[in-house]
């Protein structure tokens, strides 16, 4: 197949282009910046906004099939950057699928548009989107996915896939942030981190991308939906840190911030990031504060029975990978000291 990935220079873009080239597949990216890693994969690259019809339309034109991966994500800031990433750009790239007889559209979503207050615990996709979102970005989401499916018919088959919390090697996002927080032996969270929480290896990600695309091109009557795809091995986020942190080499001791103490703070914090006129994606707000407090996994029947779905690697197989892959203690932050285990106290 001709495939048109966007965002192929991204964390999962760039596992998905991998596994696409690595079975045969032709393979073109839509993404702002160039990439060597791309150009060594031999994938065609188009460089772009998502914002831009003109450069949406150039790189769909000529394919068979396209994986929507690109995004704005975060757990802070104002909602025009996501609105016009997000919804727009979505908005763009089904509107050039169908200029361009493209008859497959495979859509990375994220489990966040249907979170809440309280958090989820085993929910299934017939949960609806919350009705008050916590943050623009899974508000953006949540809008562009409704996009994405009710554009599914007879001339363009569309499915939406909600991978949560996507880590695994060299990633650029869920770890070192969490390394970043360990001040002086410390990881400061909320509560006591005994909520259990659903997380997705980039290969298991990039995996249930690849089974939704060969469903749809061979049962496009099948789409139309969306799908909660994770490792289906919730851990309690204590578990979860303890082992990203001894895979970098760091040693720290949970340090419980009083929930109410924390509701306040992000609280003030994204009043205050409003008032300021910030941009910033990644500060401190209630919606992280409650993904943090409390449970969110997910049943994974749907994408099972649908989908042939079944994680490529486990929770422990793919943590074994990360600490090749990662920054040593001495090229971070001096109050951190390397360790072979970590201290859950």
């Amino acid at each position: 197949m001709k495939i048109l990935v966007t965002g192929g220079s991204g964390f999962l873009g760039l596992e998905l282009c991998r596994r696409l080239r690595a079975r045969g597949d032709t393979v073109a990216s839509l993404n702002r910046r160039y990439s060597t890693h791309l150009d060594r994969l031999g994938v065609r690259q188009h460089l772009g906004d998502l914002a831009d019809t003109a450069a949406v339309s150039r790189a769909v034109a000529g394919q068979d099939a396209v994986v929507h991966n690109a995004a704005l994500a975060g757990v802070s800031g104002p909602p025009r950057p996501y609105w016009t990433t997000n919804v727009l750009g979505t908005r763009h790239v089904v509107t050039q699928c169908r200029a361009h007889g493209v008859g497959t559209l495979v859509y990375t979503s994220t489990a966040s548009v249907v979170f809440r207050p309280g958090g989820l615990e085993g929910v299934d996709e017939g949960l609806p989107y919350a009705l008050r979102h916590l943050a623009p970005y899974p508000e953006s989401k949540a809008r562009a996915e409704a996009l994405v499916l009710a554009a599914h018919g007879p001339d363009l088959a569309t499915v939406s896939l909600r991978p949560h919390i996507v880590w695994g090697p060299d990633d650029p996002h869920f770890v070192p942030a969490l390394a970043r927080t360990v001040r002086a032996g410390l990881l400061p969270m909320p509560g006591s981190g005994g909520n259990l929480v659903d997380t997705t290896h980039v290969r298991t990600a990039a995996h249930a991308h690849l089974l939704a695309l060969d469903r749809l091109r061979d049962h496009p009557e099948a789409g139309g939906r969306a799908y909660f795809v994770t490792q289906g091995d919730p851990r309690t986020l204590r578990e979860i840190t303890g082992h990203f942190l001894r895979a970098a080499g760091i040693r720290a001791r949970w340090c419980t911030v009083p929930p109410p103490l924390a509701a306040a703070g992000a609280t003030a914090a994204d009043a205050l990031l409003r008032l300021a006129g910030s941009t910033r994606t990644h500060a401190l707000s209630r919606f992280l504060v409650e993904e943090l407090l409390h449970p969110h996994h997910f049943d994974l029947t749907a994408a099972r029975r649908d989908l042939g779905f079944t994680p490529p690697v486990s929770f422990d197989e793919g943590v074994a990978e990360l600490a090749p892959t990662l920054p040593h203690p001495s090229e971070e932050s001096p109050c951190r000291t390397p360790t072979t285990s970590f201290d859950p106290s």
